[in-house]
């Protein structure tokens, strides 16, 4: 069983573990107008989930595609076994984006394999984020790949002429061999997804899918245009060269592939959250809800939906999880459930609603996965693979502690299991660590200058610390004016500069187009 973490709260509210229940009354109606309809009518029921079905397309623009069958596969021990295999089969093609590959081990068992292939005439694409790849493989290693005919495309590394372009990260985890079969997961390639029992060092919590079916034709058409994004777009003769996918089963499943500024996923946890009837279980890694979502959760567990939320205890990014837990309290107050994995790390994106949709994939509830980065999550809508979710989902909390909010005013964990071992700090974080931090922060800092909510006591080291901070650059900056100008003359000018560059070559571009 798991734990319970006691979290302070002033009016003196408590929740009890697992003895929190909500009741669920199936006679209970939706009122539109004059319309009064039973929600244990089968018939309505159909039609909800029909205009909910359109309601998901449009917001993701991402059709339900049938005829799929979908394998969950958890952890490393699942997942990359899953992958290796699929590699060595492949006749055709191998596409292979991941936000990291680590110049481990394990990396090195793929990235033999994808040499492997091309040495046998396989065409093997690989995408790699330049900022996942800083301090976790080198140029030799993608000069490697390179040089026994693996073509490998750098997302989005600093340019000249983009002065914050590298901002937004490629963070996806996909591999699709032969149009044939396609993983999505949030696991990237290194040693602490496998663990390492010698050492005492378990493997990290993480989750992936394996798609057949006319689905993976979406999970392809993503990667080709991440490949687009990069240089020239595949050969129209691999589209030809290998078959549509036929059927392979009877799942319907939603390929959510985001790109920077659509919030495709946002919108779909939104209406997600909007639309659960009895159950909403998610999992992350990097949590830091918007204002809006954390609105939507709250009023699904104000509504009776059974809201829960596992995050990570131990993190390879310590303040990371100090910010995390400022956010908590508004959750608690609302009947949303939070547990912290007593694990070295939970690094799974999942979400569980109703025992009929589920999703997998690479996308954290924050704002640099909604709204920054290029994410790719598969949403299925099947109960048998719903089942297998909710399934799992208890499995891990059976290894996880609930936080809960306790009259005393400070926060204690009994019978609280800690993990053998902590994160590592060079593991397969995101750009949503930090991201997540910021968010936190701002969030606090406005609430202080406007006045808009009641500031929470954990928040009250964010305050100190911050304005200890602001109160230091003052000084430096009084006596050392020239510290802060010279910074802002050489951003200033590189925008310029940027700007300039980018505006002439369109003036150019223009000129050739109406020559």
């Amino acid at each position: 069983m798991f734990s319970q973490r006691h979290f302070d709260d002033c009016d003196g509210a408590r929740l009890r573990g697992m003895n929190l229940h909500f009741d669920y009354n199936p006679g209970a109606t939706l009122q539109s107008e004059h319309l009064m309809v039973r929600r244990d009518d089968s018939q309505t029921l159909e039609a909800l989930r029909g205009v909910a079905n359109r309601a998901l397309s449009r917001v993701a623009e991402a059709p339900l595609v049938g005829g799929n069958h979908v394998r969950l596969l958890k952890d490393a021990a699942e997942n990359y076994p899953a992958w290796l295999e699929a590699i060595k089969t492949a006749r055709h093609h191998i596409h292979f984006e991941s936000y990291i590959l680590h110049e481990d081990e394990t990396g090195q068992q793929f990235v033999d394999a994808f040499m492997a292939k091309a040495g046998e005439g396989v065409r093997v694409r690989v995408i790699y984020d330049w900022v996942g790849a800083l301090g976790n493989s080198s140029r030799r290693l993608w000069r490697r790949l390179r040089e026994a005919g693996v073509e490998v495309r750098c997302y989005n590394p600093p340019r000249f002429d983009s002065p914050l372009g590298w901002l937004s990260r490629d963070h996806r985890k996909l591999l699709s061999v032969d149009r044939r079969v396609s993983f999505i997961s949030g696991l990237c390639v290194g040693n602490m997804w496998v663990g390492d029992p010698g050492k005492n060092m378990e493997p990290w919590r993480d989750t992936g899918i394996e798609l057949r079916g006319p689905g993976v034709t979406d999970v392809e058409s993503a990667f080709a245009q991440i490949w687009a994004m990069l240089g020239k777009p595949l050969p129209v003769e691999d589209s030809r060269d290998c078959p549509e996918p036929v059927a392979a089963g009877v799942m319907n499943v939603r390929i959510v592939g985001s790109l920077p500024s659509t919030a495709g996923m946002f919108r779909i946890d939104q209406l997600v959250a909007a639309l659960a009837r009895k159950r909403l279980w998610l999992s992350d890694a990097y949590y830091a809800g918007t204002t809006s979502y954390v609105q939507a959760l709250r009023a699904a567990a104000k509504d009776g939906v059974d809201v829960r939320l596992l995050l990570p205890n131990s993190t390879d990014i310590p303040l990371l999880k100090a910010l995390s837990r400022a956010g908590y309290r508004s959750l608690l107050e609302a009947g949303v459930r939070v547990f912290e994995w007593n694990g070295p790390m939970m690094h799974a994106k999942t979400a569980v609603a109703d025992g009929r949709w589920g999703r997998v994939g690479s996308t954290n509830l924050n704002i640099a996965s909604w709204f920054g980065n290029c994410e790719l999550d598969a949403v299925v809508e099947d109960e048998s693979f719903a089942l297998q979710m909710e399934e799992m989902y208890l499995q891990d909390l059976t290894n996880a502690t609930e936080v809960v909010l306790d009259a005393k005013r400070k926060m204690r964990a009994p019978r609280k299991r800690r993990p053998r071992t902590r994160a590592s700090a060079s593991g397969g974080g995101s750009t949503g660590r930090a991201a997540a931090g910021a968010v936190r922060i701002g969030n606090a800092l406005g609430a202080a200058f406007t006045n808009r909510r009641v500031l929470e006591p954990l928040e009250a080291r964010i305050m100190i610390t911050v304005g200890l901070l602001f109160f230091g650059l003052a000084v430096l900056f009084a006596f050392f004016p020239w510290i802060l100008i010279v910074p802002l003359v050489i951003v200033f000018l590189w925008i310029a500069v940027a700007l300039l560059y980018r505006g002439i070559k369109l003036h150019r571009q223009r000129k050739r187009g109406s020559g």
